[in-house]
């Protein structure tokens, strides 16, 4: 039978292999035997019957070593290892043949001197043959030119998949802060200096993109490399997620953009796994506000730990039926339901309770716009107190043993309506005596990218080439990553006992102009392309949230992110007179006694005089970008 034409090409090419490495090796043995006499040619007869003798046991030892394959493109360590143990093992066995054997008077001194010279030809070929083969990479017009930021795990792994053919990238040169690393060469490319020098050398080379190679970089690193690459005017990306490199997943072609969340920086939230394991698995879970930012990642993340059903419960049609896409799979293993119902509708509520039976419950659906619900105050109570009101009762009723609560830094101290509801809630689920399910609630700042944050009307008013508007060049606020905040919205949810409040660490507050600075340049964008204009702070809106009250006790958990506080449990009938009260103004009352009701049951919350009803909404609405 024939051989088909790529195998006969493959066996062509070993056999021209073998060929000029056996050539390498005779001229080792020639050079050698003209240094060891002076460059003459004695004892002839037992040169010429060595010649075949060591050809033959260096070509076996080679074979056997897997050298006489031709990718010396890809040429690195271990081939030269295995050359040197291809030369042992092949000098040993001449050694043996000649002396043993053949008890031929060949000379000692060139067993060695032959041995080193071939080592080095073969070597030093091989190395010849990867360096012309990535010199004539980086002539190609169509490769960019990149330039590193990093000499770490990253930087190499980007670096080896450069040298894969078709990459389209040569590495012009790395730069890293670690004095150490200046002046080494990590696969053939040197560390040129610092990062602060990524002007001077795109002002003195040829570089296309920045690759900013340091997935471990805090937020105020990565915001520093950006502000450098901006100053120096250049294309700049990143490299995946620190898990990725880790897996070695990485190649040049998932390089991204760098994001906000790049610029956020925060560490990755480390949780008790087995603890969250253990409360959730083969629990049937219920999460309310499902479709939302917080509600859908809850879903992904509580799907991670096997409950046996996940209800997945919101009144938007479309976001269930996306979720619904995301999350249903064959290797789903838990039940999932998905169940459209307002959770002010008691009698549907209560229906999906008694079917279902959830033993945990994450309660995230809330209005959570602060101009829109200083306009519709009404609207605010029924959605955020009552509904909660409802639902633990009929939770309760339904056997459910933990409820979470999820809650807002704008309940400290509040300055609007939305922020009072909340804070109302909390004191519901601490006053609220103990029966048999626990009560936590978790506060937290934004959710960074969410719908009802700054950040989606920055965007769309960059994409319309529209001035950037922002209430105050001062206002502050904390962000969070949506899967951040739920995995430690899962630890507290694990650790809190009846009655906590758990306080997320989000860190230090940032400036919303900093934010909107930041997307102006990483949309490609300098300053002096996008207006930003500051229209004043709204009616309810503070320049800085708080994360706790002055009274409250902050104690530390078992989780370093998670802080425990306790609301001042109060009079519960109390409490409930002053919520019945509240149930009944809604209905009667004008959104300024509504408001006093509210604030006799929270008297931190602090509003202003009423205003005529054009001018409220007026100054609610005034402003497009929220930093809700």
């Amino acid at each position: 039978m024939t051989l088909s034409t790529p195998r006969l090409m493959l066996r062509y090419k070993r056999w021209s292999l073998a060929v000029f490495q056996a050539s390498l090796i005779v001229f080792s043995l020639v050079l050698a035997w003209l240094l060891r006499f002076d460059f003459t040619l004695p004892h002839r007869p037992i040169l010429i019957a060595a010649i075949p003798v060591l050809v033959c046991v260096r070509i076996a030892a080679m074979a056997y070593f897997g050298l006489l394959h031709g990718c010396w493109q890809y040429v690195g360590l271990g081939d030269g290892i295995d050359v040197l143990k291809a030369v042992a093992a092949g000098s040993a066995l001449f050694w043996a043949i000649m002396r043993l054997a053949l008890a031929a008077d060949f000379p000692p001194t060139l067993y060695v001197l032959e041995a080193v010279l071939t080592a080095e030809l073969l070597i030093g070929v091989r190395l010849f043959f990867r360096w012309f083969a990535e010199s004539a990479r980086e002539n190609v017009p169509s490769s960019k030119r990149a330039l590193l930021i990093g000499a770490g795990h990253a930087a190499q792994t980007i670096l080896r998949e450069m040298h894969q053919p078709g990459c389209g990238y040569v590495a012009v040169g790395c730069l890293d802060d670690d004095p150490a690393k200046l002046g080494i060469r990590i696969h053939n490319v040197r560390v040129l200096g610092p990062v602060d020098k990524l002007p001077d050398l795109l002002a003195s080379e040829r570089v296309d993109e920045v690759l900013i190679a340091v997935p471990s970089a805090s937020g105020a690193e990565m915001r520093r490399f950006v502000d450098i690459c901006n100053r120096a005017n250049s294309v700049f990306r990143t490299v995946p997620a620190l898990k990725d490199i880790i897996a070695g997943e990485v190649i040049v072609n998932q390089l991204r953009e760098v994001t906000l969340e790049d610029l956020l920086g925060r560490l990755p939230a480390h949780i008790d796994l087995e603890a969250v394991q253990q409360n959730i698995a083969g629990q049937t879970v219920l999460v309310t506000g499902a479709a939302g930012s917080i509600g859908s990642e809850l879903c992904r993340q509580i799907l991670a730990f096997s409950p046996s059903r996940l209800v997945c419960l919101d009144q938007s049609e479309t976001g269930l039926f996306f979720l619904r896409l995301e999350l249903q799979g064959p290797q789903q293993r838990s039940e999932l339901a998905f169940c459209i119902a307002d959770v002010n509708d008691a009698e549907r509520v209560c229906s999906l309770l008694a079917e279902f039976r959830p033993q945990i419950i994450f309660h995230a659906a809330a209005y959570k716009h602060v101009p829109m619900m200083e306009l519709n105050v009404q609207e605010a109570v029924k959605n955020n107190v009552l509904a909660l009101l409802g639902l633990l009762n009929l939770a309760d009723d339904a056997g459910c043993k933990s409820f979470v609560l999820i809650s807002s830094d704008k309940a400290v101290n509040p300055t609007n309506v939305m922020g009072a509801t909340k804070r109302i809630c909390e004191l519901i689920l601490s006053s609220r005596p103990p029966n048999g399910m626990r009560c936590v609630s978790v506060r937290f700042g934004n959710v960074l990218g969410s719908s009802g944050s700054v950040i989606p009307v920055l965007k769309q008013q960059l994409r319309n080439r529209e001035p950037l508007t922002i209430t105050h060049p001062e206002i502050k606020r904390f962000f969070m990553i949506p899967r951040e905040a739920v995995a430690l919205v899962l630890q507290a949810a694990e650790i809190g006992d009846h009655g906590d409040i758990l306080v997320l660490d989000m860190g230090e507050p940032i400036r919303i102009v900093d934010l909107a600075r930041n997307l102006i340049r990483l949309s490609g964008k300098s300053e002096r392309d996008v207006e930003i204009q500051f229209t004043g702070l709204r009616e309810g809106e503070k320049l800085e949230e708080e994360l706790f009250y002055s009274y409250e006790k902050v104690v530390p958990t078992s989780c370093g992110r998670i802080k425990r506080t306790n609301a001042s449990v109060g009079d519960w009938p109390r409490l409930c007179r002053q919520l019945d009260e509240l149930h009944a103004s809604i209905n009667h009352d004008a959104a300024a006694s509504i408001r006093g009701k509210i604030q006799e049951i929270v008297p931190e919350y602090f509003f202003p005089p009423e205003l005529p009803t054009k001018t409220r909404a007026q100054n609610a609405l005034e402003a497009v970008a929220g930093h809700d």
